[in-house]
C-alpha cells in the first residue's frame, strides 16, 4: 500500500504564520514544519484519533518529547494542516475564477485548480476533509467558515452561469455541493499505485462538473 506523503511546500510553519512570514526562518521553524509533514501522512496513514505523539515523533525522525517542544497538542498539528488546506484551496479557486470573465471559463478552471489539488495531495485531502469532527469547538467554527466561503464563491459563479443562459441547472446550491462533493472525495479513494492518472482524472471530473450544472459550452 502506498505510504502517504505530504509536500513541505504546502506547509507555512506555525511560527511564520503568527509572527509574520517577512521574518527569518529558524531551526525551531524547520522543525515544527517537519512535524507538521509527519502529523499529516501520519494522520492520513491512520486516521487521527488512531494517531499517537510517538507515531508523529518517529515519523519526522525525532524523539515524542519534541512534538510537545514545538506544538501545543495533536489537535493544534490537525488544525494547521486543515488550516493550511482550507486556505490553499480557497486561493487556487479565487485566482483561477480571477483569471476569466465568462462563468463557464471560472467553472472550468476553478474546478481544474480544485481537482488537481485533491489528486495531486492526496493524502493532505483525506485529513483535511475527513477528519475534521476531532478538532476542537473554536477551531472547526473557523474551519467551517472557510468552507462555506469557499462553496459561495462557486456557487456565486454557478449563479451568473444560470442567469446569463450559460448553465441550466434548477438549484445552484445542490449542484455546487455536487461539483465540490466529487473533488473531495477523490482524497478518500486516490491512490497513486492504484488509481488513473491525473493527467484522465483532471478532465473527466471537470468536465463532469460542466455537465452537472447543464453547461451549454
Amino acid at each position: 500500500m502506498e505510504s502517504p506523503r505530504l509536500s513541505k511546500r504546502l506547509f507555512r510553519c506555525y511560527s511564520a504564520r503568527v509572527q509574520g512570514n517577512s521574518r527569518v526562518r529558524t531551526r525551531g521553524d524547520d522543525t515544527r514544519e517537519r512535524l507538521l509533514v509527519a502529523a499529516g501522512e501520519a494522520f492520513a496513514a491512520r486516521g487521527f484519533h488512531a494517531t499517537t505523539t510517538r507515531d508523529i515523533a518517529a515519523t519526522a525522525g525525532m524523539s515524542p518529547a519534541a512534538v510537545y517542544v514545538h506544538h501545543e497538542s495533536k489537535e493544534e498539528l490537525l488544525y494547521l494542516i486543515a488550516l493550511e488546506g482550507h486556505e490553499r484551496t480557497r486561493d487556487l479557486i479565487s485566482a483561477a475564477i480571477s483569471a476569466h470573465e465568462a462563468p463557464v471559463d471560472q467553472l472550468r478552471e476553478a474546478m481544474r485548480a480544485f481537482v488537481t489539488f485533491h489528486v495531486e495531495q492526496h493524502a493532505m485531502a483525506r485529513v483535511i476533509n475527513y477528519e475534521l469532527v476531532s478538532l476542537d469547538e473554536g477551531h472547526r467554527r473557523e474551519i467551517d467558515a472557510l468552507r462555506r466561503a469557499i462553496r459561495h464563491e462557486v456557487q456565486s459563479v454557478v449563479g451568473r452561469g444560470v442567469d446569463d443562459g450559460s448553465f441550466d441547472t434548477p438549484d445552484p446550491k445542490m449542484a455546487t455541493m455536487a461539483i465540490l462533493s466529487l473533488g473531495i472525495d477523490i482524497g478518500r479513494w486516490h491512490r497513486v499505485e492504484a488509481s488513473w492518472p491525473a493527467r484522465r482524472i483532471v478532465p473527466f471530473y471537470t468536465d463532469l462538473a460542466l455537465r452537472i450544472v447543464g453547461s451549454s459550452a
